[in-house]
């Protein structure tokens, strides 16, 4: 990243809770942000959904009724949560109480593409996704290995 940023003056935007993790960019590089934060990127503007679980900044981008979900959502499937900095609880909520509280309509475009098709609707993920129906933290929390 170092080097990128050595020949494009540009700027990272990151969540304030991964901020710190940054290593050897000036603080004059980074851009700090809170979830519901609004960037604008040629025009085009991108609004910030903090998603905590598969790392502690993990960040969603709403773009007009579509989300680009990183390693949070997939196409029936979730993050991992076991990694440093992971957290089973917190994937749960941004789950249940973040991406599920989108618009049915919205179309979901996953970070990685696991499945056979590279987009999908929220409605369709409420429907197929074995991991956002679950009845409560405690099932999802067994079926992720923690018990």
């Amino acid at each position: 990243m170092n080097e990128l940023l050595s020949k494009c003056k540009l700027k990272v935007v990151v969540h304030k809770a991964e901020a710190d993790a940054l290593k050897g960019l000036a603080p004059s590089d980074i851009i700090k942000a809170e979830s519901g934060d609004k960037i604008d990127i040629g025009g085009v503007e991108i609004q910030l959904l903090h998603t905590p679980g598969h790392t502690p900044g993990s960040q969603c981008f709403l773009i007009d009724g579509r989300v680009v979900s990183g390693d949070t959502l997939f196409i029936d499937a979730c993050g991992r949560t076991d990694f440093p900095g992971g957290n089973a609880e917190q994937m749960y909520y941004s789950l249940t109480q973040k991406l599920m509280a989108l618009p049915d309509d919205t179309i979901l475009f996953p970070g990685h593409n696991y499945a056979r098709k590279a987009s999908d609707t929220i409605r369709e993920q409420k429907k197929t996704n074995p991991y956002l129906r679950f009845a409560s933290l405690k099932q999802f929390l067994a079926a992720m290995g923690y018990r």
